[in-house]
């Protein structure tokens, strides 16, 4: 009778430091329940070597089984957590409650859909940390070759060239989930929903700066999108509308403080 060897658990990319994670990578999932455990087992072996991480799986309210699932893999995974929202909210949402739930000043959000490749996120991170002034800076993947169905990917490039030209955000791919920016940061943006689409333009707005770095795309190869083309359009243009509003009023004032006779600043 031959005896099987176990299966080696995941390495725990937190495991070997006990101390607060630096770095959080937020997964929004919506009814991805197959996607689970191949997307955390790539996200693993991406963050290898990278002490101090964690990942931060948040639920919006999936009918599936896509809870269960994160909490098989986090018997294998401890840096793995999982968060729920009661009903579902939105792929915004949901990243802005990864964002607060996460414990790393640095976060990264991928997709939940296994299209973004976690394989990109050390360049992303090494391309984020070798700037010096990154406190309001955001690192975005550009999906240059795009594995879309054909509707999907014009689509996307109307409403890439739209959103370009309407909001001067110099950002060719606003809607690839791949980004890298500072937890602080992220948190002093305007919330609301479908933000996730005009982050790079809310970052400008707030004085950061974006640099799109090219990433992989891959085709989805379990479930199915959570989203249709025509509903994405005409909630698209009216979210445009609004975040053009706000640039348009952004304040900006250029103030010092006036210091007494002989005072310096510190």
């Amino acid at each position: 009778m031959t005896m099987q060897t176990p299966s080696p658990a995941l390495p725990d990319p937190s495991a070997s430091d006990a101390r607060p994670p630096a770095i959080s990578v937020v997964v929004p999932l919506l009814n991805e329940a197959e996607n689970v455990a191949p997307l955390v087992a790539e996200i693993v072996r991406a963050l290898v070597g990278r002490p101090g991480t964690e990942i931060v799986c948040v639920d919006d309210g999936s009918a599936d089984d896509t809870a269960e699932r994160v909490r098989a893999a986090m018997a294998a995974t401890p840096s793995l957590r999982l968060v729920r929202h009661a009903r579902r909210a939105g792929q915004s949402a949901a990243i802005v409650t990864g964002v607060r739930f996460a414990r790393g000043d640095i976060v990264v959000t991928i997709d939940g859909d296994g299209q973004n490749d976690p394989a990109d996120i050390p360049r992303l991170l090494d391309a984020w940390l070798a700037e010096a002034e990154r406190d309001t800076l955001m690192i975005v993947g550009w999906r240059a070759r795009r594995r879309d169905t054909a509707i999907k990917r014009l689509s996307s490039r109307i409403a890439n060239a739209v959103r370009a030209r309407a909001l001067g955000d110099e950002t060719p791919d606003t809607g690839c989930g791949l980004k890298v920016f500072s937890r602080a940061a992220f948190l002093a943006l305007p919330a609301f929903n479908h933000m996730h689409r005009f982050l790079p333009a809310l970052m400008r707005r707030a004085g950061g700066r974006v640099r799109s770095i090219p990433v992989n795309h891959r085709p989805r190869r379990r479930g199915r999108s959570n989203y249709g083309t025509w509903d994405r359009l005409w909630a698209g243009l009216l979210d445009l509308a609004g975040v053009a509003w706000l640039n348009r009023r952004r304040l900006v004032a250029d103030a010092r403080e006036d210091l007494r006779p002989g005072e310096s600043r510190p």
